[in-house]
């Protein structure tokens, strides 16, 4: 498509003049904007509305002019001005203490976090800085104590992963100085307050979700911590966990495949009835093929809870052709896999994205986690496949027995 046109003012003011002047020759007949365009040779509706402008501007047609067209061009600019001035305003309100002229390198950095949004030249007229002090301060090398916080903030961050990122500025200042880093409490404390680093808190944010079933006969433990399975439906884990919402406790139940690390079965309640893993166990039931050869020989292995113990879900069980294995009292690595996806669950899931209002919101994006973990996410369990990818080759495969089980 060729580009537009821009007709020259002097082209515009001639060809406004001659359909004036060929009306006044033929008494107002008609074409004279037709005639005037092809004999010059522009557009006839460019030329229409060259001439309806040039009656507004003569007072002979209601409209807008031109000199009021860009007055008021010229006020919107005017109040795209403030309103952009009004924002940086509001931005610095939140990035700089009040009272005081904020140091040149916190000038600096909020300059370079909405520089893309406004500009540079407006921020700094805004905030009356001179643009050669940003631009100075950009390429001024860094100083002495620049360079020493950069290399105390590695040895930091170090030292804080390598300890179960739980040391606080007291424990961080004694590990600094014992390894042969000098250093003040007080550089420490600044310094891990700029990474947002901290030490952990002590006390107990757990809520009980294991409710063992003292008086009812346990099933023996089938699995004894070997999770590994040698083809889908043949072993199976599952576990409860919890939420807090703004509404009160949330509580999941899962059912994963040992095999490919596939959620199959998943239930959000805000109750631990018998219900909630029952719920769980029939969508993996269901969705597995739900015909009782499917899963003859599955084992079934989950904690000691009474919910997992109960009646209605044992028989579940029994009619399904699974047979029940149960993990020891309070050990969490008799049941180390459910607890590990679990984990990723509240890792990948629920503590980056809460708070969460209540069982809605939080059954909506469990869902899509699920999703997402079944059939996208890559698992290394799984040679580096997402769970439904590794079980498809191990059903077209099958025969050559090239897909090794996950270990």
């Amino acid at each position: 498509m060729p580009a537009l046109r821009k007709y020259p003012q002097e082209v515009r003011e001639r060809a406004v003049r001659m359909v004036f002047e060929v009306r006044e020759q033929t008494a107002n007949a008609p074409g004279a904007i037709a005639r005037v365009a092809q004999q010059l040779g522009v557009h006839r509706e460019a030329l229409r509305s060259w001439v309806r402008q040039a009656e507004v501007d003569g007072g002979q047609r209601p409209g807008t002019s031109t000199a009021d067209a860009q007055r008021i061009a010229e006020l919107e600019r005017e109040v795209r001005e403030l309103r952009r001035a009004n924002e940086i305003l509001k931005s610095a309100a939140a990035f700089f203490r009040p009272g005081t002229r904020p140091p040149t390198a916190q000038i600096v950095a909020f300059i370079d976090a909405h520089r893309e949004q406004f500009g540079v030249e407006p921020i700094c007229q805004v905030l009356d800085v001179a643009p050669a002090t940003y631009y100075a301060a950009r390429n001024r090398p860094p100083s002495t104590r620049e360079q020493r916080d950069e290399q105390l903030s590695a040895e930091i961050i170090r030292l804080w992963n390598d300890n179960f990122e739980v040391y606080g500025v007291r424990k961080m200042w004694k590990a600094l100085n014992r390894q042969g880093v000098a250093v003040a409490r007080c550089t420490v404390a600044r310094l891990m307050r700029r990474l947002g680093l901290s030490g952990a808190v002590r006390g107990d944010h757990k809520r009980r979700t294991t409710i063992a079933e003292p008086l009812c006969p346990r099933p023996a433990d089938l699995v004894e911590r070997d999770f590994a399975a040698p083809a889908p439906n043949r072993l199976w884990v599952a576990d409860l966990t919890y939420i807090h919402t703004w509404s009160g406790f949330v509580y999941a139940a899962f059912v994963i495949d040992v095999f490919s690390r596939m959620i199959v079965g998943w239930r959000l309640t805000d109750h631990l009835r018998t219900d909630l893993p029952l719920d769980a166990l029939e969508m993996a039931i269901w969705r597995r093929g739900g015909q009782a050869d499917t899963l003859d020989g599955l084992v079934h292995h989950s904690d000691r809870g009474c919910q997992y113990l109960s009646i209605r879900y044992t028989d579940r069980l029994a009619d399904a052709g699974a047979v029940s294995s149960v993990g020891s009292r309070g050990d969490s690595y008799d049941n180390a896999l459910a607890e590990s996806t679990i984990g990723l669950y509240k890792t990948e899931l629920i503590h980056r994205r809460g708070p969460w209002k209540g069982l809605d919101d939080v059954e909506i994006a469990t869902m899509e986690w699920v999703d997402w973990y079944n059939n996208r996410r890559l698992h290394s369990a799984c040679q580096d496949l997402p769970p439904a990818e590794y079980e498809a080759l191990y059903r077209a495969e099958i025969n050559s027995a090239t897909l090794a089980p996950a270990t």
